[in-house]
């Protein structure tokens, strides 16, 4: 599957079956009401989607708290060395310009079901007809024994966008040769499954730039396997030589303890004293706004109904993106902004009786691994048995030619330019 800044948006347009079929709403009568939570691949991208197709006959509330969004997708890239900090940067103004949505800059703190209402930290309450949740994960803070929100920046996890993405760019930049990086990756399901072993190959690349070829990176993992592994390890002996090295749980024994203050971290089979530095990434779960609403249980995803997005708890709301249980698809940018297109037809057909089709959705997920060097994982989908299932998949294969690697690093570049596109124009 070759993906390109043109052909992304039409590809999602035709997994989602939406082709600006919206309805204009009843002379006199009063617009319906969506609200969508949270301003990421999701939640952009269905407030875009339900306010440019339904032609104005739908009123959107887009709730987001940040005047600027910073993707978590590519942020590797920019810990890298490929991207500047301002290229994963994003502002919402065209939303509000091009498609009339009003951009509410305020924290949901409360879904009030009962009523149909959102309560922004603002204390206003913004009532909906339907209701878009994409708020992303929360993280995990006592899953790692010793560390916490209040370490985070001493052993940063750099698994939310913003200041956090700076400090892992940064503690990277500081390790000298010699220096010893361990990384904490994180137990299923959890958020942008390559990512982990996207970024240790973007510090090796950074060490191994800078002349620091006797330091090393160390993962430790409470997974058996991790995505595109083989490809993973393969691409890491040619380019990195022993620079890399993965360890399951069955060599380390478990995480015993972290310790914030030197700089150690403790397993069942060895301890890292003063390492460079320690990169935690924990245990994640649904954003709190949607676990208080009684769309998640505690600690868990959103179940969500696989031919519309819409939550098993309530029918008038739709959950996105990584907040969700997607069955086969992996939490990705490309997965909510698949899903997003499908609870934007679905709403516009409940809403404004515009004609919706079945859903299909897709999903691609690139890894750079090294310069021209990327490798990929991706799908299609759709509804079966209850959940999202997998019709087709691929992954990249060890010893693709280098003309193939290029290319795929191409298509990275160009998805990138057309989902930003496509949820910020």
């Amino acid at each position: 599957m070759k993906i390109h800044r043109r052909s992304f948006v039409m590809t999602g347009l035709t997994a989602a079956g939406t082709l600006g079929l919206g309805a204009p709403a009843v002379l006199g009568q009063a617009k319906p009401r969506v609200v969508v939570i949270g301003g990421g691949a999701g939640g952009a991208t269905a407030a875009r989607y339900i306010a440019k197709d339904s032609q104005g006959a739908i009123a959107v509330t887009l709730v987001e708290e940040n005047e600027t969004y910073q993707t978590c997708f590519h942020s590797n890239l920019y810990v890298g060395g490929f991207k500047t900090y301002e290229e994963i940067s994003h502002r919402y103004d065209a939303l509000t310009k091009n498609h009339g949505i009003t951009l509410a800059r305020a924290r949901a703190t409360q879904i009030d079901r009962d009523k149909k209402e959102v309560v922004l930290s603002t204390g206003q309450r913004l009532p909906y007809d339907r209701l878009v949740v994409s708020p992303g994960i929360d993280l995990k803070y006592d899953s790692v024994p010793g560390w916490s929100k209040e370490v985070e920046e001493q052993m940063p996890h750099g698994w939310k966008p913003g200041r956090q993405t700076q400090l892992i760019k940064q503690r990277l930049d500081a390790v000298p040769n010699g220096g010893t990086i361990v990384m904490i990756a994180p137990p299923n399901p959890y958020r942008c499954p390559p990512g982990p072993y996207e970024r240790a190959s973007m510090f090796a690349h950074v060490l191994q730039q800078a002349g620091k070829k006797d330091a090393k990176v160390i993962i430790l993992d409470p997974k058996e396997s991790f995505s595109k592994q083989g490809v993973f390890q393969a691409d890491w002996e040619k380019r990195y030589g022993s620079m890399i090295e993965w360890l399951g749980p069955k060599v380390h024994d478990g995480i015993k303890s972290v310790d914030p203050k030197t700089n150690t971290v403790v397993t069942g089979f060895e301890t890292y004293k003063d390492c460079a530095f320690v990169n935690v990434i924990p245990a994640q779960m649904a954003g709190e706004i949607a676990r208080s609403a009684g769309l998640a249980p505690a600690g868990g995803y959103c179940a969500i109904d696989a031919a519309t997005m819409k939550s098993t708890a309530d029918a008038n709301i739709f959950v996105l993106g990584d907040a969700c249980i997607a069955g086969d698809m992996p939490k990705s940018a490309f997965s909510a902004n698949s899903q997003a297109k499908v609870a934007a037809m679905t709403i516009r057909g409940e809403l404004t009786s515009a004609r919706t089709f079945p859903a299909r959705y897709v999903n691609t997920c690139w890894s750079l691994v090294a310069p021209d060097d990327t490798i990929k994982v991706g799908g299609r989908y759709e509804p079966k048995d209850g959940k999202i299932a997998a019709t087709e998949t691929f992954v990249s294969k060890p010893g693709e030619s280098a003309e193939l690697r290029k290319e795929n690093q191409a298509e990275n570049m160009g998805w990138y330019a057309g989902i930003t596109a496509d949820m910020f124009s």
